[in-house]
């Protein structure tokens, strides 16, 4: 009866064991079969307008890329400083203020303003005495009246004279004093400062009553109606940059917004960190740009024809980009297999496929509604 129970006992656990095996083996089998392709309905298809397309040739830019600064030419900014010392009387404008050529932008006060007006009348007085008196001695020096020693004193303090005269009268053209005002006796402490372009104030250093030197800068003036890009690139890549080259610019700071330039001039020599100026010119000047803004740029200098699809073909999931590929179709059914790429340049809607031995110009790719698709699985 023993042995009879061991047998029997044996025997179970071998059916039990053999069972689990046979569970487990089918388990496996049903999931190697799984089918991982996304099936879309022809009626979906059409509903939704999706559309079949295959791999193309585009058009890609190589470019180097560039970073850099918004600046303005040289002619269009202006330090403004005053010709002597003088203390600020008035100063009416703040950082921002436009202003037009030839506005009073500030005055100076200073008593050497007064010294110099009245030197200039002293000498302009002694020159209409020296010059009667050269005419006279100049008179009598050709009738051999007089000796030539004192003839050439006469000629000698004349044109003395006349030099101090014409140098003090360029002073006070220069301070902006009007030699005739004075003349008539109108005699001022004050002179008017000149903005000496148009543009935008964009820095004031002085306040009212500060103390300017000729050395001292007063205002900035930029002018921003002609902007240019000043790009530093590396020594490496300056023998591919020529003139009027095509380039793509943006302002990281403000937005993602990408604008058209073209090199304008290409520097000659190498600044301290190994890289050439490459000054650049906006395609369209309208747009607000302010000078100091950094620029992040590509310079193109060549472009390749390589295969492409249209953006809407590919999607992104987790830093992956994926495409639909049509794997088999049936009359009620299309079955698709993602497939990932790895993807470049986007241009004109079309962005450049780098693995391009993953696709064929027979494969036909889902053009449209990928994303969907892809996002729901």
């Amino acid at each position: 009866m023993k042995s009879f129970l061991k047998i029997y006992s044996a025997i179970l656990l071998l059916v039990i064991f053999g069972c689990k095996n046979s569970e487990s083996k089918s388990t496996t089998d049903i999931d190697k079969n799984q089918d991982n392709r996304i099936v879309v309905s022809k009626a979906q298809f059409q509903q939704n307008n999706m559309m079949l397309g295959s791999i193309e040739e585009q058009l890609f830019p190589v470019s180097i890329k560039v970073n850099g600064i918004i600046d303005v030419p040289p002619e269009n900014k202006a330090i403004v400083n005053s010709i002597t010392g003088g203390y600020i009387k008035t100063i009416p404008l703040l950082v921002g203020n436009t202003v037009k050529k030839g506005q009073i932008i500030a005055t100076i006060e200073s008593p050497e303003f007064v010294s110099l007006q009245q030197n200039y009348m002293e000498i302009k007085e002694q020159l209409n005495y020296l010059k009667n008196e050269y005419e006279r001695q100049n008179t009598m020096f050709g009738e051999n009246i007089i000796s030539e020693k004192v003839f050439l004193k006469a000629q000698s303090q004349y044109k003395t004279a006349l030099a101090s005269y014409n140098g003090l009268k360029k002073q006070l053209l220069l301070l902006n004093i009007s030699p005739k005002s004075v003349e008539q006796g109108m005699i001022t402490s004050v002179i008017n400062i000149y903005a000496p372009i148009n543009g935008s104030i964009t820095k004031v250093n002085v306040s009212k009553g500060s103390y300017v030197s000729p050395s001292t800068a007063i205002l900035e003036i930029i002018d921003n109606s002609h902007i240019h890009l000043e790009l530093s690139v590396f020594e490496k890549d300056i023998m591919n940059i020529k003139e009027n080259q095509k380039m793509l610019f943006n302002i990281p700071e403000t937005s993602g917004k990408v604008y058209e330039a073209s090199v304008y001039l290409v520097g000659t020599s190498i600044e301290e960190n190994r890289t050439i100026k490459v000054h650049a010119h906006p395609n369209d000047e309208s747009q607000r740009f302010l000078t100091g803004m950094f620029v992040n740029a590509e310079i193109i200098i060549a472009e390749n024809k390589t295969k492409a699809l249209p953006e809407t073909t590919i999607v992104e999931d987790e830093d992956q980009f994926f495409v639909l590929v049509l794997d088999e179709e049936n009359d009620i059914n299309y079955y698709f297999k993602p497939l990932e790429v790895n993807v470049g340049l986007t241009k004109n809607n079309y962005t450049e496929i780098k693995n391009i031995d993953a696709l064929t110009k027979n494969d036909k790719l889902l053009l449209n509604g990928a994303f969907s698709l892809i996002g729901n699985e």
